[in-house]
């Protein structure tokens, strides 16, 4: 069988990454790939970061795949449609299977599935994708032929099949490596260097996060914690370090010190293998002390970003963070104190946030003082206890499914979300004004002179 996977991102379409130039390869789809080769099919990768829509149409019909896998996410979902679209247009692929994975599938999946897709798969893919393969090879592919695979969704009839749930792999040291020799690494490392001044790779050691985020999506990984020992994420540092020898590492994992045993494990392997590479991980602050801080600098962390979203407690709470402001501006200031950057996340226009907890929001950046911190504002993605509690409150029902995406959805807020984004320049500006003398790298103070006017006017509607 000829299988190809892609994922349907391509950077030369966003205008925002190519100023910020953080490229990343598809992890989750070498994975798969990666399992599929382990049990004898052989399969293909096109990583379209750094191609573009036409030779990924052109690779589709010069090689004529009897399969094609693609990641499906928020950002690439418009484009995953094109591609469905030109795929059932070619009568030399009418034999071609389209399957979809990913965090935009498990929601959506009707929809896809009437536009041209002819199987999601829901949750993890690397099983539910094998015995799918399978079942196409011997040609079963009728509904009744599947119905046995737990993990997909098919129409019959014009009618959506959702099997059974499929449980989480339990046993990640189970999984092969990501099949990282599928794809050309070269443009990703150039172009970290040539912006950044140093290359940059990911990894993932662990799935799931059992914690209760409501604007957060669990529709692959769930709200589990499973990873990989201590002595194979080692292994695969250092299988990183003597291929690619990139300067840095970006572990993807939600929580990266979840678990203390574990990174204190850690530290002794990536030192007793010779595989420290200089690293970036995310955190939170009930998860940090001073010893966790110590561990991760001795393993080779050079920035922990601790997640905070708000300095207001208030909409901490309303969000079900479970955390504390003000545990969160100790711990960025500690991990500081040990040379350890500090960044963190915020994110305005969560419902019932007002001018005061924004207020209280630059407060808490001035005070933690983090090394660097980005600013969002929140939208409720389907499937989310955010999307729940909001969606009697919608304000734009009217989108078209086709040609929209959960970012462009809007609810009523406490002010409209034209205020949010004057917010964002309020925010940058105050904090940059009163810390400027002391962290050179935050976010230089926006000289637009009519925000403070135009906050003022829509905070009066």
């Amino acid at each position: 069988m000829k299988i190809l996977f892609t994922h349907g991102y391509f950077l030369s379409e966003d205008p925002k990454e190519l100023q910020i130039m953080r490229p990343y390869v598809p992890l989750g789809i070498l994975y798969i790939s990666a399992y599929l080769e382990r049990h004898g099919y052989d399969n293909d990768v096109f990583d379209s970061t750094f191609s573009t829509l036409d030779l990924l149409k052109n690779k589709i019909q010069t090689t004529v795949p009897d399969v094609i896998a693609i990641y499906t996410n928020l950002m690439t979902k418009l484009n995953v449609l094109k591609i469905i679209k030109y795929v059932k247009s070619l009568p030399q692929l009418s034999h071609t299977k389209i399957l979809l994975g990913g965090p935009e599938v498990r929601n959506h999946a009707e929809n896809f599935l009437n536009y041209g897709a002819d199987f999601i798969i829901i949750g993890e893919g690397e099983e539910t994708m094998l015995e799918l393969i399978h079942a196409l090879k011997r040609g079963e592919i009728e509904a009744d032929k599947v119905m046995d695979i737990k993990g997909l969704a098919y129409l019959v009839d014009g009618n959506m099949i959702t099997t059974p749930e499929r449980p989480l792999l339990k046993d990640m040291n189970a999984l092969p490596f990501p099949n990282r020799q599928k794809i050309d690494f070269t443009p990703y490392l150039k172009g970290w260097k040539k912006h950044h001044g140093y290359s940059m790779m990911s990894v993932s050691t662990m799935r799931g996060c059992p914690y209760t985020c409501k604007w957060c999506s669990r529709a692959v990984y769930g709200g589990t914690y499973r990873r990989r020992s201590p002595q194979l994420v080692a292994q695969e540092l250092k299988y990183i370090k003597d291929t690619y020898n990139p300067d840095m590492i970006w572990f993807v994992d939600d929580v990266f010190t979840i678990h203390h045993k574990w990174l204190k494990e850690f530290a002794e392997e990536v030192e007793k293998q010779n595989a420290v590479i200089p690293y970036e991980v995310i955190s939170r602050a009930d998860r940090l002390n001073e010893d966790v801080i110590r561990i991760l600098k001795a393993s080779g962390c050079y920035r922990v970003w601790v997640g905070a979203e708000s300095g207001s407690q208030k909409i901490i709470d309303a969000m079900d963070r479970r955390v504390d402001v003000m545990q969160t501006r100790e711990m960025i200031r500690l991990a500081k104190k040990y040379g350890i950057e500090a960044g963190t996340f915020i994110m305005l226009g969560y419902p019932g946030e007002t001018k005061e907890d924004i207020q209280h929001t630059i407060d808490h950046l001035v005070q933690a003082d983090p090394s660097q911190y980005t600013i969002t504002i929140a939208y409720p993605i389907k499937g989310t206890e955010l999307y729940s509690d909001v969606k009697n409150e919608l304000l734009n029902h009217h989108l078209e499914w086709e040609t929209s995406t959960d970012r462009d959805i809007d609810f009523k807020r406490t002010h409209p979300k034209q205020y949010y984004q004057y917010a964002i320049q309020w925010v940058m500006n105050e904090v940059y004004l009163q810390t400027k003398n002391k962290n050179p790298l935050k976010i230089p103070y926006l000289k637009l002179k009519s925000w403070k006017y135009q906050l003022q006017m829509e905070l009066s509607k």
